[in-house]
């Protein structure tokens, strides 16, 4: 067989091989800077939101975009569809168990979900990249949380955030939604209990 009768078959190949790569590559892309401190932007245009000096980027009411479909089993093997929190203001923790910030913040979602449950705030965790639930349940069990996690592996909820918004980026990222669903605030680090709470204190004041 000539050289030339070869060039097709290692084309097909190439071809293949290329759209392998690309599958993964909005997923490696999102991750890169996993566990990082994480940029301050949400992509090009009219983003509308500012981010302050703190690291925490926040939208204006009126100008708030409606959070993605974000449902599928938690980490315990449950349904869980954030959706039907509407009415309540949700904190969406994006975390690995493997993640050494998300470790070190795990006790600041501890202490404030505890203390604003009652006000109508719910927490829940996106648990990714951890290759089985085992690593993420027992880190659940060793900082005492209680609240659900979405198993999300391969970062596929992360993915359904338009870009331009304001997408989670990073591991650890942490959005707030408002009482209406919409995405109303975001860090993109670890953080301590008093960014937490400031993060989450002009939502509170909103009727």
């Amino acid at each position: 067989m000539s050289a030339a009768s070869h060039a097709p078959l290692r084309s097909n190949r190439t071809r293949s091989r290329a759209v392998l790569l690309t599958s993964g590559a909005a997923v490696a892309a999102l991750l890169l800077t996993a566990c990082g401190s994480g940029g301050k932007s949400g992509g090009a245009g009219d983003t509308g939101f500012v981010t302050g000096s703190d690291g925490i980027a926040t939208v204006k009411k009126g100008s708030r975009v409606q959070a993605p479909d974000l449902s599928g089993k938690t980490i315990d093997g449950k349904q869980l569809d954030v959706a039907d929190y509407k009415g309540k203001i949700v904190v969406l923790n994006v975390w690995g168990s493997w993640c050494g910030p998300c470790r070190l913040e795990a006790k600041n979602f501890v202490k404030v979900s505890e203390d604003l449950k009652d006000q109508g705030v719910q927490f829940v965790g996106i648990n990714t990249r951890d290759t089985s639930t085992s690593p993420a349940i027992a880190f659940e069990k060793a900082h005492g949380v209680t609240y659900p996690s979405l198993y999300d592996p391969t970062g596929k909820l992360m993915l359904r955030f338009k870009k331009g918004t304001l997408n989670p980026q990073t591991i650890p990222s942490t959005l707030v939604l408002d009482r209406d669903g919409k995405v109303a605030s975001r860090s993109l680090s670890a953080l301590s209990e008093a960014s937490l709470r400031k993060m989450l204190k002009p939502i509170l004041a909103e009727k």
